[in-house]
């Protein structure tokens, strides 16, 4: 089964190690959502909060999974808090990856800022082979969601 998931991650800090997540996912001929140009997304936020929200909540929309892709500041971004509260909200299948030990563009890795979202499985790109198992991982949110 296809399955369209939901990408969360705080965009400043982890854009590129969140790239190499969402491009493993879309190489293997699946859909991701999630995403957006750092224009695009300059130009959504000036227009405001509500402007966010309804650019996240069309995001949503077809999804059955959020990914909750963890670095150095997931834990204190306010839209991941959001994303993550409207997937619960709409009985969405929720899990977390770890993504500080991918390398950014400067060749950097980071420490996590914790183990989010909570009550739900998480797992480390890096050590637990996220590149072949997150399809998995994927399918037993979904299936623990009844998606």
């Amino acid at each position: 089964m296809a399955r369209r998931v939901f990408f969360s991650f705080k965009y400043k800090q982890d854009v590129s190690r969140a790239m190499v997540v969402r491009n493993s996912w879309v190489t293997q001929e699946r859909e991701a959502a999630g995403f957006i140009d750092a224009a695009d997304f300059e130009k959504i936020k000036r227009q405001g909060d509500t402007a966010i929200k309804n650019w996240i909540d069309m995001q949503l929309k077809g999804t059955s999974v959020t990914v909750v892709l963890v670095g150095e500041k997931t834990c204190g971004s306010r839209w991941v808090k959001y994303e993550i509260e409207k997937s619960k909200a709409e009985g969405k299948g929720i899990l977390g990856i770890d993504i500080s030990k991918i390398r950014d563009l400067q060749g950097n890795t980071s420490e996590r800022c914790g183990r989010i979202p909570k009550g739900y499985d998480f797992y480390l790109w890096n050590n637990d082979d996220g590149y072949n198992k997150m399809g998995d991982w994927i399918e037993k949110a979904a299936e623990e969601a009844g998606r």
